[in-house]
């Protein structure tokens, strides 16, 4: 039986890949991207606006969006904006739910 195809020997290359999946894997997270991928940054007041919920909501998926590196931070002067980090998620995104959905 050729085992070849699955191989166990270096189990860590599949840790980072595995995180960024579970990070997304949240219905508001996809949104928080997927409206990042539209607009290409924006802050926590316009998400909260257009998702319609607690700020303090928005900011923990943020955090756990920035701690994973899917996002990072922009300031300009108080304002914070959010922007993708990582160029693999948004063809992920694309995959997910197709270009013309994302662009729009």
């Amino acid at each position: 039986m050729d085992t070849t195809a699955f191989d166990v020997k270096d189990l860590k290359q599949f840790d980072e890949p595995a995180n960024l999946l579970k990070a997304l894997s949240h219905p508001i997270r996809l949104c928080i991207v997927r409206g990042l991928i539209r607009k290409r940054k924006c802050n926590v007041s316009y998400m909260q606006e257009c998702l319609d919920i607690p700020q303090s909501t928005i900011s923990q998926h943020l955090q756990k969006l920035r701690s994973t590196g899917i996002v990072t931070t922009e300031r300009s002067g108080l304002e914070v904006n959010y922007l993708l980090a990582d160029p693999r998620i948004e063809q992920i995104i694309h995959i997910l739910f197709g270009e013309e959905d994302c662009e729009s």
